[in-house]
């Protein structure tokens, strides 16, 4: 070997050994364990993510494959966490409801429901009825364009490229309705604490009621289409199937549980703002695979509109928030005539109001199951300690019992299926 060749190799040594190797189980890598019947199998680790974090939906998933089969998976959280949860106990409860809606942020109203209503719990405010049916119309709105997000999505992981800007084009018009009612698209903070921030404007019940005409329809396609296609069914039929006794066991609930036969839902079993007043249905499956997820959604959708439809129908008239000036704004209209109106104004919206001391836990039913707020007050106008259920971190336990045994190609399936948000799993 040659002067120069042996220079140019112990720098590529010394370069080899200066390099950082990550961890080892964090790389792919292949190894060999005993089977139960003598021999060996050989095993490969490899990383699913984690994605850049800038996008949507940061999950990283550590997976040990026999060939193509699953034998553990292991979800890694954390990439897209925000301190959510503790900047709510530096704001006042006015300032909170805006935060916390950036969490699960596919179902801002139900993030904001649970917070208000735990506050209202607290503080003993009684929401007028108009507010409580003005709610549950926005809330099952947004029940269904969450759907909408993930059967567009999932379509996608499946193949069918067609069904998300089908998808995409029915939420939008949701998110119309929504820029009606409160001016803005997404994150709208229409729900204060004590009702609704605004009364619905001249001329949404009309563009409502021409959404509720179509969308049965619309639906009905998305379910001729993928129902006619034997790749799509074949990929959800008899895949990650999961027992309801085991998913109750891990606190799971929502559409994955009511879809392994257990119709538990909170706006039936503990009704909430006025939903013991519609009459709809709950749908549930039989096998609990990844089709009666499937299937148990897409149901959801139609009875959203019947529940929307109903409210109405029959809703009251009255105010659209409460009348008790402690927790809601005067009349805008007050603001140019009167000073104490002012005054009251920018007090409630600059220092806040007062709770009385004490703790509740409020859940409701969101698009992904039981969502739940915890609030404890101290008696000052900021929450000592904020604390969400979010119900895609508790559904997030059930993936590897779904997935093992399964085909990797399954796995994208069943986390399809699964419909995780990753801002309400990291908050």
């Amino acid at each position: 070997m040659s002067a120069g060749e042996e220079s140019t190799l112990s720098a590529y040594r010394r370069r080899e050994q200066s390099t950082t190797i990550a961890p080892l189980e964090e790389q792919p890598r292949a190894h060999t364990e005993a089977a139960g019947d003598g021999t060996r199998r050989e095993l490969l680790t490899l990383n699913f993510g984690p994605h850049h974090p800038a996008t949507h939906g940061v999950l990283r998933l550590l997976v040990t494959l026999e060939g193509e089969v699953v034998r553990d998976i292991k979800p890694i959280i954390g990439y897209v966490h925000t301190g959510i949860e503790k900047t709510a106990e530096d704001k006042s409860y006015w300032k909170v409801i805006p935060v916390v809606e950036r969490m699960d942020y596919l179902a801002y109203y139900f993030n904001a429901m649970a917070f208000c209503s735990a506050v209202e719990t607290l503080a003993e405010v009684e929401v007028p009825r108009r507010a409580q049916y003005l709610r549950v119309i926005h809330l099952e709105l947004n029940r269904i364009a969450s759907h909408l997000i993930w059967l567009g999505t999932s379509a996608l992981d499946l193949g069918a490229v067609s069904i998300f800007l089908y998808c995409l084009r029915e939420r939008e018009r949701i998110l119309d309705l929504f820029e009606m009612s409160s001016g803005q698209r997404m994150h709208t903070r229409y729900f204060q604490v004590g009702g609704v921030i605004e009364d619905i404007p001249p001329g949404f019940a009309r563009k409502l009621r021409d959404f509720l005409k179509d969308m049965p329809k619309r639906a009905d396609e998305y379910g001729a289409i993928l129902n006619a296609n034997e790749i799509v069914l074949q990929r959800l039929r008899g895949t990650g199937p999961l027992d309801a006794d085991t998913l109750l066991a891990l606190g799971v609930t929502g559409p994955l549980l009511r879809a392994a036969g257990n119709p538990w839902d909170l706006r039936k079993a503990e009704p909430y703002s006025s939903y013991e007043d519609f009459q709809f249905k709950i749908p549930v499956g039989t096998v609990g695979d990844n089709y009666d997820r499937f299937a148990c959604r897409m149901a959801e959708m139609y009875e959203s509109v019947k529940i929307i439809e109903q409210a109405l129908d029959g809703l009251p008239g009255g105010p659209h928030i409460t009348e008790d000036r402690k927790f809601a704004l005067p009349p805008r209209h007050e603001l140019a005539t009167s000073m104490e109106a002012l005054i009251h104004h920018f007090k409630l919206v600059t220092e806040g109001f007062r709770v009385p001391p004490g703790e509740v836990y409020y859940p409701i039913e969101s698009p992904r199951g039981e969502l739940g707020c915890y609030v404890r007050s101290d008696g000052s106008s900021k929450p000592a300690r904020v604390h969400m259920r979010d119900p895609s971190f508790v559904n997030l336990q059930a993936l590897s019992h779904m997935a093992q045994g399964g085909y990797i190609a399954d796995m994208i399936a069943t986390v399809a299926m699964l419909d995780p948000i990753l801002g309400g799993i990291d908050r």
